[in-house]
């Protein structure tokens, strides 16, 4: 950052976000004695980033069938907390039974909402194994408009100092050998991987592809962000169709989307990109066999 006050402006976030990682792992630590009474999740909202999955947490999350987590985004499947273990996940959901109960009963649904499961490498298998009955949400924004949404999220968090145009042009070194070391090695979390890959995350085919083959394709439901811009009443009955719940809505559907930085995507970067991305969107096109809801 350029001065002070930037620096400042850009720590008070990063402060803030670690004092509630402290409070959520003090939580944590409490909910650890009450791990077989909690909930599994029955499903995932595994992506895309920045593709309106938080307003989609959302309003799953007011339905009176569903209870939701401790946190948004748990994160256990693509960090080192896979590490921690089941009852470290088990203890972010909601108690199933009350406590003198030794017996486990039907109940609601629980979930999370985690959008890089979808681009990491290692969490299709992960979940397959744990979840093995789950059910999988994926949301999919026009990839020219999500890689720079990506970036200005990553600048505002203060990770990105480049322009967009030179952050694109470094993604291949920033990235080069780190899907292969988190392979190698599941306790390597990369930084890289995980902030700086702007183009990558929009090559959906790659990714879809890579959770069918551990995963059916009919537990995996994947709709249109512009959707749930345009019409989200419409998208959330599909989505509690395809988890058998009952049609419901919340009294409004507001946008949950952070803050952004007021900067404009140049025209002539949106049709370099919608170049870069045109091969990759035919594959998407006829994997999915549907026409994709922005122009190819």
């Amino acid at each position: 950052m350029s001065s002070l006050t930037d620096r400042l402006r850009w720590a008070q976030p990063r402060a803030v976000r670690a004092a509630r990682r402290a409070s959520v792992d003090a939580r944590l630590l409490a909910r650890r004695t009450t791990v077989r009474w909690r909930m599994e999740p029955a499903f995932l909202v595994i992506g895309t980033q920045r593709g309106g999955t938080t307003s989609l947490y959302r309003y799953l999350a007011q339905h009176p069938a569903i209870e939701p987590p401790l946190v948004k985004e748990v994160q256990f499947f693509s960090s080192r907390s896979y590490r921690r273990g089941w009852k470290w996940y088990r203890a972010h959901f909601p108690l199933r039974v009350p406590l003198t109960s030794s017996e486990p009963t039907p109940g609601p649904l629980t979930f999370e909402a985690t959008p890089y499961y979808l681009f990491h490498p290692l969490a299709p298998a992960r979940i397959a194994h744990d979840l093995p009955d789950g059910k999988f949400i994926v949301l999919l924004r026009d990839p020219v408009d999500r890689a720079f949404s990506h970036y200005l999220h990553s600048v505002q968090r203060g990770y990105e100092t480049l322009p967009f145009e030179a952050a694109l042009e470094a993604e291949d070194r920033r990235l080069a050998g780190e899907a292969e070391r988190m392979r190698a090695d599941p306790g390597y979390d990369s930084f890289a991987y995980r902030a700086f890959s702007y183009f990558r995350r929009g090559i959906y085919v790659d990714q879809l592809e890579a959770w069918e083959r551990h995963i059916a394709s009919d537990r995996i439901q994947i709709l249109a962000s512009r959707s749930l811009y345009e019409d989200p009443a419409a998208l959330l009955r599909e989505v509690l169709d395809f988890l058998d719940l009952d049609a419901w809505q919340p009294p409004r559907f507001d946008v949950f989307e952070r803050s952004r930085p007021g900067t404009e995507l140049s025209e002539a970067t949106r049709s370099q990109l919608r170049d870069a991305y045109a091969p990759h969107n035919e594959r998407l096109r006829e994997h999915l066999d549907t026409e994709l809801a922005w122009r190819l």
